[in-house]
């Protein structure tokens, strides 16, 4: 899994989240880094971040490398 390290996430970085909702049938939602909501440098489920459309999730996986 990528997505759990905070140093490798950023604003603008188009990633794959899982929405709370998801989280049972693992269902990836895509979309723009607008916000990073975790604190720590770690978090073993995936970094939570706000995406441009306003969905919050945790980052399962990293589309694009800016």
């Amino acid at each position: 899994m990528q997505g759990q390290n905070r140093k490798d996430i950023f604003p603008g970085l188009e990633v794959g989240i899982i929405l709370k909702k998801d989280q049972r049938s693992g269902q990836v939602t895509y979309g723009i880094v607008d916000r990073l909501l975790t604190s720590s440098a770690f978090h073993s489920r995936g970094i939570k971040v706000r995406l441009e459309d306003g969905q919050v999730g945790r980052v399962c996986e990293i589309v694009e490398e800016n």
